[in-house]
């Protein structure tokens, strides 16, 4: 890796049609990127048959649903979705939602 040391905030972007999302890093053994969601923005529930996720809040408050769970999670809130469960999140502030996300192990690029 070239840069062991990343800023989540070079990262941030936004897109008004639709939530953004990039990756920072990746490998086979993880991978870790950002969500950036405008307000009413939603990352639809979806899931990882072989892989679990978090959320780690970084700015803004979003309500998350993890498996029949729904819960609001704010700036410093983490939030873990095992593998198989259905996971997702919408942005309930007034403020941009930033988060980091992380998923082990990475995603494979061939099947």
């Amino acid at each position: 890796m070239e840069n062991n040391f990343l800023d989540y905030r070079n990262a941030v972007a936004f897109n008004p049609e639709k939530f953004y999302k990039t990756t920072l890093f990746q490998s086979e053994r993880m991978m870790l990127g950002l969500n950036c969601l405008e307000p009413g923005q939603v990352q639809e529930v979806h899931e990882h048959a072989d892989q679990d996720k978090f959320y780690f809040v970084l700015e803004g408050e979003g309500l998350f649903v993890v498996g029949d769970m729904e819960k609001a999670a704010s700036a410093g809130m983490v939030v873990l979705a095992p593998a198989t469960i259905i996971h997702g999140v919408r942005n309930i502030g007034h403020e941009r939602l930033v988060i980091l996300m992380g998923i082990a192990p990475g995603p494979t690029t061939s099947k």
